[in-house]
């Protein structure tokens, strides 16, 4: 692929346009683009938008099982039979104090997660005063996911002070039924819609490696393209043992990366993430992730095991960025090596947190 390829994949982002679906293609499966300059087209993008800064997040299981929906790809759904120790909502003492270790940790933003359809107007009330309480104690941005909610679930939520709302469409509509029978990809759909009406950024994205084609995961991206989402996780199927989609898929570290670079180019000035999976499927070429992606997880995701903090924040110097945050990274990562050197594990039987890493708060007995 000649030299002017790349740069108009970057001209063309950077301009606004849309990429046609035979580019994206390209982009995705091509032998003739090459890794190392698909991806520096797609930090000429990244860094417009972003400059070298990484966002660090952390998630909150607030609520872990008793989820009736049927998501295939989830430990916490009713058709699951994955190994994870259910709770009910955690009690607000023990949700603050995480998100003052998040705070503490260099995170630039707090994710609250709570299994289920979508809450009760009683618990969307209770998390908005939990919204409230988390914005007046730490100068840290809250992300929250509750599931499906309506237009004043939407404005309640605003009121409190809720930054973002994250509701992932995961794949096209036409795959949906296969990852999905309880709720709709227009339900989905709606939820974003209902949160950008209240005036709460969007964050939604993919997991890649449900079966899905080339030409699904291309839609997604032009989907939340014109939802206008401004924060858009890509992750990669984590096999749980349990799930019913529990097979590791059949994945590359280049395929990954490739589909990073498409998402870049087809929302230049949205917060794309190297979500969960990474570790797994990335491997060895998980740092050329942040060239595409200005922003990652840290310690793990919402039943898995990731990458210490030590490492990741090593990661994340080591290439030469910087990560948004009060206290410097160099700072924070003498902090990490001191007291969890320990890189986590990929096998199977390190993959899944245990009770005291899902709570860390509480004392066990």
């Amino acid at each position: 692929m000649e030299r002017t390829f790349y740069v108009e994949l970057a001209q063309k982002s950077l301009a606004g346009e849309i990429l046609s679906d035979e580019t994206c293609l390209q982009i995705l499966t091509s032998p003739e683009v090459k890794l190392l300059s698909l991806l520096d087209a797609a930090y000429q993008v990244r860094q417009r938008y972003a400059g070298n800064e990484v966002q660090l997040h952390i998630i909150n299981n607030a609520q872990n099982g008793y989820c009736p929906e049927d998501c295939f790809y989830c430990a916490q759904a009713r058709s699951s039979k994955a190994n994870i120790p259910a709770y009910p909502m955690k009690p607000d003492a023990e949700i603050l104090a995480e998100a003052q270790r998040a705070y503490e940790s260099g995170a630039y933003r707090y994710c609250m997660v709570f299994a289920g359809r979508g809450p009760s107007r009683k618990r969307v009330e209770h998390l908005a005063q939990l919204i409230k309480e988390n914005k007046s104690r730490y100068p840290i941005q809250v992300c929250l996911s509750p599931g499906l909610i309506d237009g004043e679930m939407a404005q309640v939520l605003k009121a409190a002070g809720l930054d973002r709302l994250n509701h992932n469409l995961n794949t096209s509509p036409a795959h949906y039924p296969n990852i999905c029978t309880t709720h709709t990809f227009a339900d989905r759909v709606n939820t974003l819609r209902a949160a950008q009406a209240a005036g709460i950024e969007g964050c939604s994205g993919i997991i890649v490696g449900m079966g899905e084609t080339t030409a699904d995961v291309i839609e997604v991206a032009k989907t939340l393209r014109a939802l206008k989402v401004q924060s858009i996780p890509v992750n990669f199927l984590i096999p749980i043992p349990g799930n019913t989609l529990s097979a590791m898929p059949d994945l590359t570290p280049v395929y990954c990366l490739r589909v990073l670079c498409l998402y870049r180019f087809l929302n230049p000035d949205a917060e794309i993430r190297v979500a969960a999976g990474r570790e797994f499927h990335l491997r060895s070429m998980e740092v050329m992730a942040l060239y595409p992606a200005n922003s990652l997880f840290i310690d793990g995701y919402l039943n898995a095991r990731g990458a210490s903090r030590a490492r990741v924040l090593r990661m994340i110097k080591d290439a030469g960025f910087t990560i948004k945050a009060e206290r410097s990274l160099e700072a924070l990562l003498e902090q990490e090596e001191k007291s969890r050197p320990v890189v986590a594990g990929n096998e199977p039987k390190d993959l899944m947190k245990e009770i005291h890493e899902l709570r860390p708060r509480i004392q066990l007995h």
